[in-house]
């Protein structure tokens, strides 16, 4: 038996899976929790520290011989999120995660630095938001100047756990282009918006490795630790998204993906770079080669979980609950911003229930408010795309919301677009592990996927009096938002 592992580093756990490429099969899966730091001014962060006792554990719960058949490995990891490391590798500070929003003042400091967001967006096609990864870095060096003094070495997650196994200080295109660090439609770091922060900053970035290449071998000391063979080569990987995109088959034009977590993203190929003047859509590169335009909202099922507990309901009840409510939750809206929130900018943002009456203020027009709010946060990016000129024929649903009937012919209705549900909840994870089969196998990615990739059968398609109505929805969803952000800004 032959078999690559696919690694995902998420924000609450580390999975890994064994997959036999050969039987077309997962053989093998563990996973491990990680835990989570929260203060309330933003902070949301981990020590890396976990991620090696995570990783450590998932391979331990794996049978001797499934490792010992494993020919190549394939990472990912949640993007964004600053690990600092000195000069031996050793963390300097913990790991500021993607959905920290402590973040403000060192976004607008880089942004005036840099002569304001048009100015950014012209050099690196992003903005300087609290989720990306230089203000983080301005950060450590506003608040921490000791640890930033030591400063050696500036890796994201997944490239951290490429560091782990091979010993190398790496980074590739994909995760790379949503730090702010990245000239993304050029393909290489900013040496120009690295000196913003400090001329340092640049010489501490990892050295970029081509798509398809595999950025080091398990070495010794990670063979006897996670018990691989030594000398297995470790593809480059990539972000949550980039990995989740070869996961679901969305690497060709015209094909989006939405994922349906705790954050909410929705992503799409493209052969040509799609840079957002207004910075909604993130300008990133996938990690096969290409550009991976990408919405990302930080409150996608977080709303459903919090009226799910201060309901005392389990996913099924809830979402039974929500069946009752009509189309458009009887005028209720959620604004479901719990965690400050990325798209719209608000990082001070909070949630708010609106539109109540005496004659709609229900359990389960609550519950139907809430899963429709994380779908209109998703529209917002679906008008960018179309502005832009990407032209969606599909989108792949995937992430712990797309096991909701309901919530999938709510996003095909408010999207106004087919959907389609890869045959497993684990995209991230399988994109990994195409990616590390890549690696070691002479064919394209895109015939990879389209060989290994398998969506259930039938689909979910819009029903047009529905697309009507939620078009009203979504404008009481629109004017709510327009009245209210100001408050968070």
């Amino acid at each position: 038996m032959k078999t690559v592992a696919g690694i995902d580093l998420g924000t609450q756990s580390c999975k890994v899976i064994v997959y036999d490429y050969e039987k077309k099969t997962v053989v093998a899966r563990s996973q491990a929790p990680v835990y989570l730091i929260t203060e309330n001014d933003g902070t949301r962060e981990q020590e890396a520290s976990w991620y090696n006792d995570a990783l450590s554990a998932c391979f331990a719960a794996l049978a001797p011989a499934v490792k010992a058949s494993i020919v190549a490995v394939g990472v990912s990891g949640h993007q964004h999120s600053l690990v600092p490391l000195d000069a031996a590798g050793k963390p300097l500070y913990r790991v500021k995660l993607w959905c920290d929003t402590a973040t403000t003042a060192e976004c607008a400091q880089l942004s005036e630095a840099a002569g304001g967001e048009p100015a950014l967006i012209a050099e690196t096609g992003l903005p300087m938001r609290p989720g990306y990864t230089a203000p983080k870095v301005q950060w450590l060096k506003n608040h921490k100047p000791q640890a930033f003094a030591q400063l050696a070495h500036i890796l994201l997650p997944h490239d951290y756990i490429n560091f782990l196994l091979t010993g190398e200080y790496t980074a590739e295109y994909g995760d790379a282009s949503g730090t702010a660090l990245f000239d993304v439609r050029n393909r290489q770091w900013s040496e120009r918006i690295c000196a913003l922060i400090d001329k340092k900053v640049y010489q501490c970035l990892p050295r970029l490795v081509e798509p398809g290449k595999p950025s080091g071998s398990v070495c010794a000391a990670a063979a006897r630790l996670y018990g691989i063979p030594e000398g297995t080569p470790v593809a480059t990987g990539g972000g949550d998204n980039m990995m989740g995109a070869i996961g679901t088959g969305a690497v060709k034009d015209g094909f989006l993906t939405m994922s349906l977590g705790t954050s909410g993203t929705l992503f799409g190929f493209s052969n040509t770079p799609v840079v957002d003047p207004s910075g909604d859509l993130a300008a990133f590169c996938s990690s096969t080669g290409g550009w991976l335009p990408l919405l990302c909202t930080m409150n996608c099922t977080v709303a459903s979980e919090e009226f799910r507990g201060l309901f005392g309901l389990d996913v099924k009840a809830f979402d039974t609950e929500a069946a009752r409510s009509p189309l458009g939750a009887a005028g209720i809206v959620v604004l479901p911003f719990f965690n400050g929130e990325r798209t719209p900018n608000l990082p001070g943002g909070r949630a708010s229930i609106t539109g109540i009456t005496a004659a709609n203020f229900t359990r389960e027009n609550i519950a139907r408010a809430a899963l429709e709010a994380a779908i209109f946060g998703m529209r917002i990016g679906m008008e960018n795309f179309t502005a832009l000129g990407f032209k969606a024929q599909e989108i792949r649903l995937t992430g712990g919301g797309a096991k909701s009937p309901l919530w999938q012919q709510i996003a095909a209705n408010i999207m106004n677009v087919p959907v389609r549900l890869p045959d497993g909840d684990e995209a991230a994870a399988l994109g990994g592990a195409l990616q590390a089969l890549w690696t070691v196998d002479a064919g394209s990615i895109e015939a990879l996927v389209d060989e290994h990739v398998v969506l259930k059968a039938g689909g979910i398609d819009p029903d047009p009096t529905q697309v009507a109505a939620y078009n009203d929805a979504y404008g009481e969803y629109t004017r709510y938002l327009n009245v209210l952000s100001p408050l968070y800004k």
